[in-house]
């Protein structure tokens, strides 16, 4: 990933839709800094939702190693027997009209 570019809040105030169309065009960060001091991000969606979907797996990771070390496992027989009696249930409220 390329560094941020930084940019004082007084230029965005200045050049808000430039630097937007910035953001997106070169697909890295804009620090806005107020007094100096890095106060805000701007960036554009498309990393943005990258970003949050990495955030997304990388929490299913986690729980996943923590369900490990706290022993909810089963083995792939038991998570697929499982899984055919709760398609099961479904199908047969289906059938009953309960859908």
């Amino acid at each position: 990933m390329q560094p941020a570019n930084i940019v004082p809040i007084s230029e965005l105030r200045r050049n808000a839709a430039g630097l937007v169309r910035q953001a997106a065009d070169e697909q890295r960060p804009i620090i806005i800094t107020q007094n100096g001091r890095a106060t805000a991000v701007l960036r554009d969606i498309h990393s943005y939702n990258r970003e949050r979907e990495r955030v997304a797996m990388l929490t299913l990771v986690m729980q996943g190693a923590r369900d490990i070390h706290e022993g909810r496992v089963m083995s792939h027989a038991e998570a697929r027997k499982r899984i055919r009696s709760v398609l099961e249930r479904a199908r047969a409220k289906d059938a009953r009209g309960g859908g």
